[in-house]
C-alpha cells in the first residue's frame, strides 16, 4: 500500500456563487470578477481561491466572501464539488462551490471596486471561465428549491419591504410570474411578517405598507412543527 507521500498532490479550491437582488430592476444578480491571471486572464469568473493548509472548506469560503464584500455571517450553503480532470487548464484543481445570499446595499463598495468586481444580471450573464456556468446553474436550481421550504429569500431584501417587492423577488428567483392573490394569501397566513405603520409612496400616491420578516416568530412556529411552504403558482 502506498504511503500518503507517494500519491500525486491535487489543488483544492472553493468558488462562491454570490447572489444579490436589485430591488429597483427586479433582477437577481451575480457578483463576478475579471480574472487577473492566466489561464483565462481577462474573462469573467466566480470569486474563488485555494484552500489554505490551516483552514476548512467552510472557512476558506467565508474568507473569500469577506475579502470580496467585507461581509461576515451571511447566508451561505455548500453546493457541490467539481472534480473533472481537465476542468482547469492550469492544474488539477478540485473545487467545491458555495452559494451566498447578500443584500446588495450592504456590500463594501470601495472593496468591490478595488478588486474589480461587478454585479451582472443573472438573465444576461457574460461568458464564464471553466465550469463556472455549470456551478451557477446548479446553485440557482438549489436556490429555487430552498426558497420554497425555507425563508432564505429574506436574506436578499432590505429590512423593510412591501408585499409587491417580496413577490417581485420570488418571481425573479423562480423566473416566472406568480398569482398575486395566491401569493399574498399564502405568505400572510404564515404569520411570520410584521406589518409596519410606514408606507412606500415612491410608486403610488396611496402607498403600500412596509413589512419585515419576524425571525423570532418564525423560530417559535418552527419549534411547534410549522412547515414553511411557499410553492405557489
Amino acid at each position: 500500500m502506498k504511503l500518503y507521500s507517494e500519491h500525486p498532490k491535487h489543488l483544492v479550491a472553493v468558488d462562491c456563487i454570490i447572489f444579490g437582488y436589485d430591488i429597483l430592476e427586479k433582477e437577481i444578480k451575480l457578483l463576478l470578477i475579471k480574472r487577473s491571471f492566466e489561464p483565462a486572464r481577462g474573462n469573467w469568473s466566480l470569486a474563488g481561491g485555494f484552500v489554505r493548509e490551516n483552514e476548512s472548506l467552510d472557512e476558506a469560503a467565508c474568507r473569500i466572501l469577506f475579502q470580496l464584500t467585507g461581509l461576515r455571517d451571511v447566508y451561505m450553503e455548500q453546493s457541490f464539488t467539481y472534480g473533472q480532470i481537465e476542468r482547469d487548464p492550469g492544474a488539477r484543481v478540485i473545487s467545491t462551490s458555495y452559494s451566498a445570499l447578500i443584500k446588495i446595499q450592504d456590500i463594501d463598495r470601495k472593496l468591490k471596486e478595488l478588486i474589480g468586481a461587478q454585479w451582472q444580471s443573472l438573465a444576461r450573464l457574460p461568458y464564464l471561465i471553466f465550469d463556472h456556468r455549470e456551478m451557477v446553474d446548479r446553485s440557482l436550481s438549489e436556490l429555487q428549491m430552498q426558497v420554497k421550504i425555507k425563508p432564505v429569500g429574506f436574506a436578499l431584501l432590505p429590512e423593510k419591504f412591501t408585499l409587491v417587492q417580496l413577490q417581485d423577488l420570488y418571481e425573479a428567483i423562480y423566473q416566472r410570474e406568480i398569482d398575486k392573490r395566491n401569493f399574498r394569501k399564502k405568505i400572510l397566513s404564515m404569520n411570520i411578517l410584521e406589518k409596519l405603520d410606514e408606507k412606500e409612496r415612491e410608486t403610488s400616491k396611496k402607498g403600500a405598507y412596509y413589512y419585515k420578516f419576524n425571525e423570532e416568530s418564525y423560530e417559535i412556529h418552527k419549534k411547534q412543527g410549522f412547515d414553511f411552504s411557499l410553492d405557489v403558482n
